[in-house]
């Protein structure tokens, strides 16, 4: 396996994600691996399964449990607490269901980090995957949405998802030394998240009341999250980073249900890491 010395940054954006696991199988076809990829909610999910080399194995998932009560469901939520049921997506999927390949991750032959939030001090934290019978729990934790997951224990440390914090942890890749940095993306470029909703804000008070500090991450997750994009923007004009990125987006619901959509949607990240593969390669060798 080639890998590439640079850093890979995978957004997440709930089942918008499947976006992103078509160009990880495209990558993963190609035979290439990053020194370090960072992966925020379902981009950490689907890191995984890059890792582990399992080409079609994300696609899989999100398509052939759909229709599971407990894949993804309220049910789930109000029996359990978490709207993706815990045991069956990080324990019966990965051990029995779809037989996730702990061995060839743990081989990883770069870096790879799950981004998550630390619900005490209101920053992201950037938690490394290897073992992931070891670290199972740092991938749930990336991928627990504020309000319908409860909070996942790691070392010690309360989490949630790493996108209230750090959405597109470009910023930190480059902290870690990646000259080079390949931001996949999955809105459009004309795309701007709205401000948190008053709704949602009194939600958050009722959910966390112990944690202020979580609240004002999820109050500046817009303004934080746009002027990323606004950086985004300016550094891939100036050649410094290379995005990939829908050009129009499926309308996809955070929580889709439709499996053509979502196909489309795969196949759309597969068909944009093909035709800007050799424009991607030229950047990294300039």
């Amino acid at each position: 396996m080639e890998v590439l010395k640079a850093g890979l940054v995978l957004e997440g954006g709930g089942m918008r994600g499947i976006y992103t696991t078509g160009i990880l199988d495209f990558f993963m076809e190609k035979g290439i691996a990053f020194e370090n990829a960072y992966g925020v909610s379902a981009g950490a999910c689907h890191l995984a399964s890059y890792m582990s080399q399992q080409p079609g194995r994300a696609l899989r998932i999100c398509l052939n449990f759909l229709d599971n009560e407990y894949y993804c469901s309220f049910k789930s939520y109000i029996k359990t607490g978490d709207l993706f049921n815990v045991e069956l997506n990080y324990d019966k999927i990965p051990n029995e269901l779809d037989p996730f390949d702990y061995e060839t991750a743990k081989k990883w032959p770069g870096h790879a980090y799950a981004v998550v939030t630390n619900v005490e001090t209101g920053r992201a934290e950037y938690l490394e995957m290897r073992d992931f019978r070891e670290c199972m729990d740092a991938l749930r934790a990336s991928a627990s949405l504020p309000l319908v997951s409860r909070l996942v224990e790691y070392h010690g440390k309360k989490y949630l998802d790493g996108g209230m914090a750090d959405s597109i942890p470009l910023r930190h890749s480059i902290k870690d030394g990646n000259k080079k940095n390949i931001v996949v993306l999955t809105r459009p470029l004309d795309y701007r998240k709205k401000p948190q909703s008053f709704t949602n804000a009194q939600m958050m008070l009722a959910k966390y009341p112990k944690y202020p500090k979580l609240r004002r991450a999820m109050h500046r997750r817009a303004a934080v999250y746009n002027k990323t994009l606004d950086v985004i923007e300016r550094m891939e004009e100036e050649g410094k980073i290379f995005v990939l990125r829908p050009e129009k987006l499926v309308k996809i619901e955070r929580i889709e249900k439709d499996p053509k959509k979502l196909k489309v949607l795969y196949l759309q990240g597969y068909h944009d890491a093909a035709i800007n593969y050799e424009a991607m390669r030229g950047y990294l060798e300039s």
